[in-house]
């Protein structure tokens, strides 16, 4: 377990929230439902309903497409001094040798990279892919949990149903939507300008402590 701790502390810490925020989503929804003369629903009930699963689903599609839009550009752009981004003159996917794939595999390379056509497509890009797929269906699961929720709305105002298409065009899907990008894009472009002039002895995000700021990680080895 030690060469595994901090996959099963992320986990740990990300069970423990979303258990949290079942719970205090709970309790919330029922205070809701009794200020409107309404009985309780039971925490089984509440953890399936489309309320609590817009609201999972809505930071997990944010989160991912943060991750995707991250790998997708430090693949092509660079950010000089930042350990987060790889040095200036190394853009693009790299040759073959660089990423010890096809004739140029280690012996204890994965096996996919020691092959060629869509094979070793699909894994060259096995990680963007996973992150883009995990995205959209976090967003779908999203628009459609979320729809649900905004017709229970309309019906209590006596207002028509919308169509998916209509919700998902509508101001409040965006406005839910938007306000924890806006949030993820900071976070990414924070990281990176901060981690060229900050340090943190003892974390791989940083570079050494005594690094010149105007250099890479990659490039003082």
């Amino acid at each position: 377990m030690r060469s595994t701790r901090l996959s099963l502390v992320f986990i740990v810490i990300f069970l423990a929230t979303l258990v949290g925020q079942s719970i205090v989503g709970f309790l919330y929804n029922n205070e809701e439902l009794a200020q409107h003369g309404q009985p309780g629903i039971g925490y089984l009930d509440f953890v399936t309903t489309s309320a609590f699963i817009v609201d999972v689903a809505e930071n997990w599609q944010s989160e991912f497409l943060q991750f995707f839009l991250f790998i997708l550009a430090t693949i092509w752009f660079v950010q000089k001094g930042s350990p987060e981004s790889k040095k200036p003159g190394d853009e693009g996917v790299g040759s073959d040798a660089d990423q010890f794939v096809g004739r140029y595999a280690r012996p204890d390379s994965p096996r996919w990279a020691k092959v060629r056509g869509v094979r070793l497509w699909i894994y060259s890009n096995s990680l963007l892919i996973t992150m883009g797929a995990i995205f959209v269906l976090s967003w779908f699961a999203q628009s459609l949990a979320g729809r649900i929720v905004s017709n229970d709305e309309n019906a209590q105002h006596g207002l028509p149903a919308e169509t998916w298409c209509s919700y998902v065009i509508s101001a409040e899907f965006w406005n839910r939507t938007l306000q924890n990008w806006q949030s993820e894009f900071l976070a990414v472009g924070a990281m990176v300008a901060f981690s060229i002039y900050l340090r943190q002895r003892g974390s791989s995000e940083s570079k050494p402590v005594g690094m010149p700021h105007r250099t890479s990680s990659e490039e003082s080895q």
